[in-house]
């Protein structure tokens, strides 16, 4: 339970909120002031390891500054405290990736999380001065460099009373607002009346974070999962169960909706803070983003100003949008994505994307550093889409050819690079010769090794090389070896190293996450609790597996609040979307099963099929077949938002004939698409939407298989069939819509595929070519009737 009555916060958070000034300059600071996650802890148990009894690591350290209304709580945890006959000294340790030769004095902010812990220890055993030490390691090289000074107590206390001073007026705001937000939740009622079980999903989600666990929602459309997610978060915050709610999501559109439903739950009086964090391209006020105050104005004293933008921000809005990000960046001079993120920092709730949270290249570390817990909830919407993308955040790969042009671009630059260059690229040559199309790799022997040297030395040439285009190919080079790294760092059971050629002719080698869950638990593990939802995630122990690694998750199936009768699921078993069945034969009867599926009644329809050229094979026979009462529509490659936003502007309202939109599963159609009413009467679905047979695929196949499961399920039928749920989604959006779903293979009437069917769908009837006309017709009168 959450204490109202005191304001917390760490050291680290601390000094680097109210101390850090200056430029923005990516140019610099993604070279010499990284701290690594995993690799810097390690380097850090590994010095203190060696330091011997008079080392204290990891000391705990808390102070208590009292005050009129509430406290301020100042904790952390030194790296160690060494206590000697002589005296006692505070030791941070601070792993980096870069030459410690360039380091000439000990980064302000380092140093000053030192002080506070030294001043909190001295006050503490009553000392009247302390050692200061500042411990530097380079990563790569293990090389140590040390910055000590002496401090009295009187030094201390008066410099940590002025940094407290500076965040008085920061901790009044936040304990002010807290009241006011809290007693606007208590009065606070479900905005709707409660449609069928959804009051028993809400209550669950609200069981889940007061038992700090895990709960997996499937949800039809209709049930109102957003709503039913946010508002017993909202009063779980309400009950001091938590402070901070993560909406967090992979499509624009529903961060929107989630927006939308924090704005109902304030018309009916809530007082709360919303931030939605949008993209740093999408907010920089530059052509191209170039992060440095050579190029950008508001780069240069970023820092200086960004604390006032934000104060001001806070106090006068409750509602942090792109709009009034860009509004207040103009006013302040500021960076508007960097304001955008430090403004996150004071809301109540954060819309984002899930590399917000879960990417270690760019998770939000104001929240995610490692050693920081918060009270957070996390409500990850469209869950199905996380297992791809945790995959690819927790994945790396790097080229050859890359290594090659580097190689190319550094010559004569100095024997240090060059022979790293050289051993790099010899490993690669090996392994290439040794793979047809892809291999399995057991290790990667001496190449990370070789790496992490290589590396070291790109990091001194970056350090004296002038900004310009060849630092720029070399910085993007480095960024990709430093993930490699990062990710090799994390290397267990759960991953696959392989080679391949790609079908560009390109070589890689890669670091590939079969199963994100642990990965994921690390971020997770930072919460109060977390709500997986969405329309389709189905099987649920499937997802279970991929997403969390805790045994005692709960789940929950909403039942839809749609009547059956307005829905008709049709599956046509005479047709195949199977390789050895693809024929001009079968493409002309799937184009038939779909104008006689449109005849039966005028309307918009979607057809959606498992890929371009399966697409386009049946449309030239849909073309064919076409007379003036349908006309067609069809998505092509690479369609950007405009084009996006044209063709669905034709679903928008019936026209004087009917419209037949054809689609690819799982692309910018096949789900986040809202066609309400007679947007959409019905939808095709060809095919089982089974992914693309490829390397990683038969890789996926082939880990489970290996490890007693069912590997085709794991690597294809699950994501496949997830697409065609997703498909058959946009059909019924509202208690007024009626609709035909017509699945279209064989396949859906075996036992594998009707196992994941959703429960709405136990009404499914089978027709063929001679019969789908006939049902179909019959649906529609009854529809009439009703």
């Amino acid at each position: 339970m959450i204490d109202n009555s005191s304001i917390k916060i760490s050291v680290r958070n601390l000094v680097e909120f109210i101390l850090c000034s200056g430029d923005i300059d990516s140019s610099r600071r993604k070279t010499a002031d990284k701290e690594a996650m995993q690799a810097g802890s390690r380097m850090h148990r590994k010095i203190q390891g060696g330091k011997g009894t008079e080392y204290h690591s990891e000391y705990p350290l808390k102070i208590v500054i009292p005050g009129d209304r509430f406290s301020i709580i100042v904790e952390g945890r030194a790296d160690g405290i060494i206590i000697k006959e002589d005296g006692v000294t505070v030791d941070e340790i601070k792993g980096v990736y870069m030459d410690l030769d360039y380091l000439q004095e000990p980064v302000a902010v380092h140093k000053a999380q030192a002080m506070c812990y030294g001043y909190i220890y001295a006050k503490e055993n009553a000392l009247e001065s302390i050692g200061i030490q500042m411990t530097y390691c380079g990563l790569d090289s293990e090389q140590i460099k040390y910055f000590r000074d002496e401090h009295t107590f009187a030094e201390l206390e008066t410099w940590f009373e002025t940094l407290i001073s500076e965040y008085k007026k920061w901790a009044k705001f936040q304990y002010e607002w807290r009241i006011e937000r809290q007693a606007s939740i208590q009065p606070l009622e479900f905005p709707f009346p409660y449609r069928e079980g959804q009051k028993k999903l809400a209550a669950s989600v609200y069981r889940t974070i007061e038992r700090n666990k895990k709960l997996f929602i499937q949800a039809p459309t209709g049930v109102g999962k957003t709503m039913s997610a946010i508002f017993p978060a909202v009063k779980a915050v309400g009950e001091g169960l938590s402070e901070k709610i993560f909406y967090l999501t992979a499509k624009t559109i529903t961060r929107t909706v989630a927006k939308e439903a924090f704005d109902t739950l304030k018309g009916d009086g809530l007082r709360y803070k919303v931030a939605t964090i949008t993209a740093k391209d999408k907010l920089c006020i530059l052509e191209k983003t170039e992060c440095t105050p050579a190029a950008c104005p508001r780069a240069k004293g970023h820092y200086d100003r960004v604390n006032q933008a934000v104060f001001d921000l806070i106090n006068r809005e409750d509602e942090y949008t792109t709009e009034t990000i860009l509004d207040y960046a103009e006013r302040y001079s500021v960076c508007p994505f960097e304001l955008c993120l430090d403004v996150s920092v004071w809301a109540d709730a954060v819309i984002c994307d899930y590399n917000y949270v879960f990417d270690p290249n760019v998770h939000l570390k104001r929240f995610f550093s490692e050693g920081v817990k918060g009270n957070y909830i996390f409500l990850v919407d469209e869950a199905h889409n996380l297992v791809d993308r945790a995959r690819e955040m927790y994945s790396a790969s790097l080229y050859k050819e890359e290594l090659m042009e580097l190689k190319r671009l550094l010559k004569g630059r100095g024997k240090k690079l060059e022979s790293g260059l050289q051993k790099c690229n010899k490993y690669l040559l090996e392994i290439k010769r040794e793979c047809d199309e892809w291999r399995i790799i057991p290790d990667t022997g001496h190449f990370v090794f070789n790496l992490m040297a290589l590396s070291a030395e790109i990091e001194k040439f970056l350090e004296e090389e002038p900004n310009g285009e060849l630092r720029d190919k070399v910085l993007e080079f480095y960024l990709e070896a430093r993930h490699f790294l990062n990710i090799y760092d994390r290397l267990d059971d759960s991953y696959v190293i392989y080679s391949e050629h790609d079908e560009d002719g390109r070589f890689k080698l890669k670091l590939f996450c079969v199963n994100p869950a642990t990965n994921l638990k690390e971020f997770l593990d930072k919460g109060d609790g977390t709500v997986f939802f969405s329309a389709t995630l189905l099987p649920v122990q499937y997802y279970r597996e991929l997403l969390s690694t805790a045994e005692d998750d709960y789940a929950v199936y909403a039942e839809s609040p749609f009547s059956e009768e307005k829905r008709l699921v049709l599956i046509g078993g005479d047709v195949s979307s199977r390789y050895t069945r693809r024929s001009a034969a079968e493409y002309r009867k799937i184009a038939a099963y779909i104008i006689r599926t449109i005849r039966q009644k005028k309307g918009n329809y979607l057809i959606f099929f498992p890929s371009y050229r399966f697409m386009e094979d049946v449309y030239a026979h849909f073309a064919e077949m076409l007379d003036e009462e349908i006309r067609s529509l069809r998505q092509s490659p690479g369609m950007n938002e405009e084009m996006r936003e044209e063709f669905l502007s034709n679903f928008m309202t019936p026209g004087e004939e009917s419209l037949a939109g054809f689609c690819v599963m799982g692309g910018i159609f096949g789900e986040g698409i809202d066609l309400k009413y007679d947007s959409l009467i019905g939808t095709v679905i060809v095919g089982t939407g089974l992914p693309q047979v490829c390397n990683e695929r038969e890789i996926l196949k082939q880990y489970y298989d290996a490890h007693g499961r069912n590997g085709f399920e794991f690597a294809y039928l699950n994501p496949g069939m997830n697409k065609v749920l997703q498909a058959a989604g946009r059909v019924i959006r509202t208690a007024e819509d009626q609709g035909v779903i017509l699945l279209l293979d064989e396949r859906f009437r075996t036992a594998q595929y009707m196992r994941l069917f959703p429960r709405e769908w136990r009404g499914f009837e089978t027709c063929t070519m001679d019969t789908v006309e006939e049902k179909i017709s019959s649906f529609w009168e009854s529809q009439k009737k009703d």
